[in-house]
């Protein structure tokens, strides 16, 4: 590998447009394969970046290819399709695969790709897609530690907490611990914040005792800011993604034969809200589901309080 790889990147949602636009602005050769939207693919483009048509395209110009997709499905059409990265794979080629994933699927597919004498870096993210703009995501890294070496100064263009913390695979798993964490603070903050508002505390005063606290932390602001002062987007997760990650995290936890009572009951909370319709609501509007299942408007008891 050159001191200046070829960059790939796949999937330009809120978090791959931001990653991808530090790599070109850090002066990459950088291509990019988006899908249905063409304004991250063509904002990139503006900046200085290529479009290929294909997986295989990329893979066969680039030394290094970034994944950064919904779900472990997605990415197994893009390394496993006819045009795919392993279609086009060559020796010495490293995926960094970003996206939150099954690790059961990122460890096949880093067999797969050895066989093509390639590298897989599972890297998945933490924070929010306004630290992807600004370059100083949360990673979480799983690869042989002389690959990790490597491709080091590529993951420093976007993420600025970097941790590897063991071999390939280890990163999506670390990323599902994250995750049933912060999964578990939403599920607990919207019961906690409706059953404040049923018992007569409003949610106003949640946040403000609560977030002056040791209890305080940024993933509380975040959810409280959507729930009390009625800034929507400020978290844009999906609850189907969320949903999803809890799936592969007890997945995990059958296949380690661990018993997850805490992770069984917050998935509950997302599987019905995207059963009933609420797949594309972001995560903190989950305390809209459970203030609906109880009987009560919360985004009226927030407005109360303004």
């Amino acid at each position: 590998m050159t001191d200046k790889p070829i960059i790939g990147f796949i999937g330009l949602g809120y978090m791959g447009h931001g990653m991808a636009k530090n790599l070109v602005e850090k002066g990459y050769t950088v291509f990019v394969k988006g899908n249905r939207n063409r304004t991250p693919v063509d904002s990139l483009v503006a900046k200085g970046a290529t479009e290929v048509a294909t997986a295989r395209e990329m893979a066969e110009r680039c030394d290094v290819i970034h994944t950064c997709l919904s779900n472990s499905p997605q990415v197994e059409a893009v390394f496993r399709g006819a045009d795919g990265i392993l279609a086009g794979a060559r020796a010495g080629l490293v995926v960094i695969e970003t996206s939150t994933a099954d690790p059961v699927s990122t460890e096949a597919l880093a067999a797969e790709l050895a066989e093509k004498e390639g590298h897989m870096v599972d890297a998945p993210l933490g924070r929010t897609p306004k630290e992807a703009e600004a370059g100083t995501l949360d990673c979480m890294v799983g690869a042989d530690e002389d690959v990790f070496e490597r491709v080091l100064p590529v993951i420093q263009c976007w993420a600025g907490n970097i941790n590897r913390v063991g071999g390939v695979g280890a990163g999506h798993k670390m990323k599902l611990l994250m995750n049933t964490i912060s999964m578990g603070y939403a599920a607990l903050y919207a019961e906690v914040t409706v059953l404040g508002a049923k018992s007569g505390i409003s949610p106003q005063t949640v946040q403000k005792v609560i977030g002056s606290s040791r209890l305080g932390n940024g993933f509380f602001d975040t959810f409280m800011r959507c729930v009390v002062d009625g800034e929507r987007d400020v978290h844009k997760f999906s609850i189907a993604n969320a949903s999803k990650d809890l799936r592969y995290a007890s997945n995990m936890a059958a296949a380690a034969d661990v018993m997850t009572l805490c992770l069984s009951a917050a998935r509950q909370y997302f599987v019905h809200a995207e059963a009933t319709g609420h797949a594309q609501d972001y995560v903190p509007w989950l305390a809209d589901h459970v203030g609906a299942l109880n009987g009560i408007d919360m985004v009226k008891e927030a407005e109360k309080g303004r």
